[in-house]
């Protein structure tokens, strides 16, 4: 509530007869040079100044805002409201749920915990593909999804019922993202606040750091850790430093044949190499106009890939546009006019803000891109995809060329289990012409037994193929990133029926999806009748959900995933995703990519990632002749035609008029009720977690943290896939055995995602992804890399080889502190709380790599770890440290005095693991504790705790 008005700010906008209470951002000296973005925050401090937490003097800071000067003025951020996934957001209201019996313990109300912003999930992240190419498998994908999920889901319906502001859209519907952009966003909010109705941005932080989609629309949002959304949700202004802001220049169109996906990987592999982390990036120019609003929401996702906390587009003509077609009622609209050009917001292309660096891409000069195999600023062009996949395989591939026949297993009845295998035959003379194929990409690469491992697959009909590294097992239109633009999804079915016309389907080794990001997609498919046509080729809908993008991917083809592990082969996986981290897609994939929609298609009947699309030919079309890419790529003006004829206001209207009313599975799941939550101590989907046990409302003085080992020495781009995965969880590793111990079959393991509300799982699955590579094991394994969840065990004599989690509980017993060593970028990746909450839980103290990715920095201090970097151009190789030493940090007690010492002394001295002759190593480790209010998380032993103590 805001108390003060110290710049008179306060003022009425008229919109038909209907008067609203705005603050103008043109009584701040300034203001009329800051770019959009920032012309944002700055309506949010005028609106929140209350004296104390938001002042005149940040106002002031922003208003004089030095465009080339480094970040150092802190200000505090109250985002409109907090968007939520299932996954992370789960946590969060186990978290709020865990706080009201605190509130009680220390005496206060619990009904005093309730979102004080509204709060909204859309549940997303469960749906598994484990059914595909068929009619039934979306029908059977749900009923799974109730079955796996019914503990989590009558957990939210009571969190929909127990707390104030907050709106669940159940499953089954569409991805948060999207819904986000065809719904829930309203640009302008309005909302009545102490009687008066108010006008202002809408802006939001989110559980998932994709968020940012929510950018092409005008709207100032991003991820952040789900500990900094349950903050935000309770009234806590996001502390941060105002930024800096990169103008990027956008001029000319996208010509024929380029798609929005390539577009925003040429856009994320120049941020990535200019270097955006930490920045705000926002769009300008003539160009802007001419980009589609869904293109925008494309480019805004793809933030967390470039890097930047958010990618915005300023709001105009087609802003309004987009708002009319997905059924915003005409006075919003006019609101969101209204307002904007009142505030200065309106996009102007002739004006030029002020923006602390330039970049300029000419639309004109985009060619068509993939990304891969493990990072989605790894763009390679699509004409040099096979040559550039002939290198990287070498890198993947053991050296063996011994063909072995491999026996289908699956019942020939089934075609949800693979698609239309039992009634397929496989074309052999084409089969070995692409192996052929196959052999000549590789030699040419320079080594064709390194790289090379082709095996015989018999199907249950008794044809076979050859599976070779580099084939493509799995072809997946998925993530909201392209789901949502109409463009690419309709290229892609008009690719699927040229390809249907001319005779062609998918390869019989391919598993295809498709997951739509809302109803509206299959509404226009149907309507197209495009729908059948990728049906043809084996792409039925799976699933409304992140699905094959965030691992979700089920079981490859049985007799497929067979030949693989059998065989160490390299397959790809090719995705309209956002991302393609190792390990994260299947765990039969090492390699994966990034696509647009219509060359997932286009993969699927090529069925090898070692493919030219301008020389090799997909096959032979019925008329017997070879059928080339060029020959089924459609063209943009019969995209637009069917976008023209098939897609309506009144279908966004009709599917989101009952968006948060869900099914009769939904409404007909049994749910407590209550102000405070009904555990069950049975449950292994929602449990009370520990954070407030022994709480007491004094602080506990922050000491120096001594005698601790380390944990882990990693390597670079250590992602939060790397520290905490979503997917499978492997059978045998600590997560599963004590799955087994409490009665879980293997089949019903279900994710680490779906997990989420299980402290005990979370703690176990923490730095259990199957890809990481934890140096500190090498030393006993002969110099061997190995991966997986390991470590070495120091309390024990020789400090054997051990799963991560049971040294942790070893060293916690024994009362020995934790500290990691990492790399470069360490916790890129998705928002994962719990790759915060699980290293915390794991008894690690501190972090200390060379730089960290935005989010998981934060959410280690909300979790009470600080996070330390090593001196610049110093790495833990490079000082000489290998993890066998005992770690002390001296000097972080300075912050007992309200401040926040700059660096602290480490010292690393050789223990009896160590090797021979090994000296101790003493460095200034710099503290990213950046700002006064992440100061006072750490101290309170974390965010939760703060919030917790300031609310009783």
């Amino acid at each position: 509530m805001s108390t003060v008005n110290s710049f008179g700010s306060k003022s009425t906008l008229k919109v038909g007869d209907t008067d609203y209470e705005v603050f103008r951002i043109d009584t701040v000296p300034g203001h009329e040079k800051l770019p959009f973005s920032l012309k944002v925050l700055l309506e949010n401090l005028l609106r929140t100044e209350d004296g104390a937490n938001i002042t005149k003097a940040q106002i002031d800071a922003l208003g004089s805002w030095d465009p080339n000067a480094e970040p150092d003025t802190e200000i505090q951020f109250t985002p409109t409201r907090v968007v939520m996934q299932d996954f992370t957001g789960v946590p969060c209201i186990v978290d709020l749920a865990t706080m009201r019996e605190a509130v009680t313990a220390l005496g206060g109300d619990p009904k005093k915990i309730n979102p004080l912003s509204p709060a909204e999930m859309v549940i997303d992240h469960s749906v598994i593909a484990d059914l595909f190419g068929s009619d039934n498998a979306l029908e059977r994908n749900v009923e799974i999804e109730y079955e796996r999920n019914g503990e989590r889901y009558q957990f939210l319906r009571w969190g929909q019922t127990a707390f104030d502001d907050f709106k669940v859209v159940p499953p089954g519907t569409g991805i948060v993202h999207q819904v986000n952009i065809e719904h829930l966003a309203k640009v302008i909010y309005d909302r009545t606040v102490d009687g008066v109705l108010r006008a202002y941005p809408d802006t939001c932080v989110g559980t998932d750091s994709h968020t940012t989609m929510v950018n092409g629309l005008g709207v100032l949002g991003w991820g952040v850790g789900g500990i900094e959304a349950e903050a935000a949700m309770l009234g806590q202004p996001v502390s941060m430093l105002i930024p800096r802001v990169v103008g990027f220049k956008l001029t000319g169109e996208i010509p024929a044949g380029v798609t929005a996906t390539d577009v925003v990987l040429t856009i994320t592999d120049m941020l990535r190499k200019h270097g955006v982390v930490g920045k705000f990036v926002e769009f300008y120019g003539e160009g802007v106009g001419s980009v589609p609003l869904a293109n925008r929401a494309t480019i805004g996702n793809m933030s967390p890939e470039f890097g930047s906390t958010a990618a915005m587009f300023p709001i105009d003509d087609v802003t309004l546009d987009y708002l009319r077609l997905t059924g915003r009622d005409e006075h919003a609209v006019q609101l969101v006019e209204d307002y904007a050009k009142q505030q200065k917001l309106w996009h102007d292309p002739s004006v030029e803000p002020a923006f602390s660096e330039y970049l300029e891409l000419d639309l004109a000069t985009v060619v068509p891109s993939i990304a891969g195999p493990k990072r989605p600023q790894d763009r390679i062009l699509l004409s040099e995809a096979k040559s550039q996949f002939g290198k990287d395989i070498l890198n993947y591939a053991e050296a063996t060329d011994e063909a072995v026949e491999v026996e289908g297993t699956f019942p020939a009845s089934d075609p949800g289990t693979a698609p239309g295998v039992e009634h397929e035959t496989v074309n052999h003379e084409h089969v070995s012409h692409q192996h052929e194929h196959a052999h000549a990409g590789l030699l040419a690469s320079g080594d064709r037994h390194a790289a090379s491992n082709p095996v015989k697959v018999t199907q249950p009909s008794g044809d076979s193929y050859l599976l070779d590294n580099g084939a493509v097992t799995l072809a997946a239109i998925t993530s909201c990133t392209n789901t949502s633009n109409p463009s690419v999804m309709i290229a892609a079915g008009l690719l699927a029926r040229k390809a249907v016309e001319k005779g062609l389907t998918r390869k019989p080794w391919v598993k295809t999806t498709l997951g739509p990001g809302s109803k509206v997609v299959t509404d226009y498919y149907e309507k197209s009748g495009l729908d059948k046509d990728l049906e043809s080729v084996g792409f039925y809908t799976v699933g409304y959900g992140c699905t094959i993008c965030i691992g979700n991917s089920g079981p490859l083809i049985e007799e497929v995933s067979a030949a693989i592990n059998d065989n160490d082969l390299a397959v790809t996986a090719v995705l309209s995703g956002n991302r393609n981290f190792e390990g994260r897609i299947s765990p039969d994939v090492k390699m994966n990519y990034l696509a647009s929609p219509p060359l997932v298609v286009a993969y699927a009947l090529a069925g090898s990632m070692n493919f030219d699309f301008d020389s090799d030919s997909l096959g032979k079309g019925k008329d017997g002749q070879e059928v080339f890419l060029k020959d089924i790529w459609p063209e943009p003006a019969e995209v637009q035609q069917i976008i023209d004829s098939s897609i309506s206001r009144e279908q966004f209207i009709k599917q989101y008029a009952t968006v948060f009313d869900g099914d009769e599975r939904w409404t007909s799941l049994p749910t407590p009720t209550g102000p405070v939550f009904e555990w069950d101590e049975k449950s292994t989907y929602v449990r009370k977690p520990p954070y407030f046990e022994g709480m007491k409302m004094e602080l506990t003085p922050v000491t120096d943290i001594t005698g601790a080992r380390v944990m882990a020495t990693l390597g670079d781009s250590v992602t939060t896939d790397h520290v905490s995965p979503a997917g499978n969880i492997k059978a045998g590793t600590p997560a599963a055995q004590y799955l087994t111990e409490h009665g879980v079959a293997q089949k019903d393991f279900n994710s680490y995602g779906s997990r989420r509300g299980n402290h005990e799982v979370m703690i176990r699955g923490t730095f259990a992804n199957i890809r990481l590579k934890n140096a500190i094991v090498q030393a006993v394994n002969d110099g061997q890399v190995v991966e997986g969840g390991f470590t070495r065990d120091f309390t024990q004599p020789e400090g054997p080889q051990s799963y991560i989690y049971d040294a942790s509980q070893n060293y916690q017993a024994a009362g020995i502190p934790l500290v990691i060593f990492g790399g470069k970028e360490y916790g890129s990746g998705s928002s994962r709380d719990w790759a915060a909450k699980g290293t915390s839980l794991l008894g690690v103290k501190a972090v200390i790599t060379e730089s960290f990715e935005r989010i998981h920095r934060s959410n280690l201090i909300g979790m009470g770890v600080v996070p330390l970097q090593f001196p610049q151009g110093e790495s833990w190789e490079s000082l000489g440290l290998d993890g066998t030493e005992i770690v002390s940090i001296t000097g972080l007690e300075e912050l007992n005095n309200g401040t926040t010492p700059k660096t602290v002394k480490v010292t690393a001295t050789p223990s009896e693991h160590s090797p021979a002759g090994k000296q101790p190593v003493e460095f200034d480790a710099v503290v990213r504790i950046d700002t006064p209010g992440e100061a006072d998380y750490y101290r309170n032993g974390g965010i939760l705790q703060y919030v917790l103590r300031s609310l009783v």
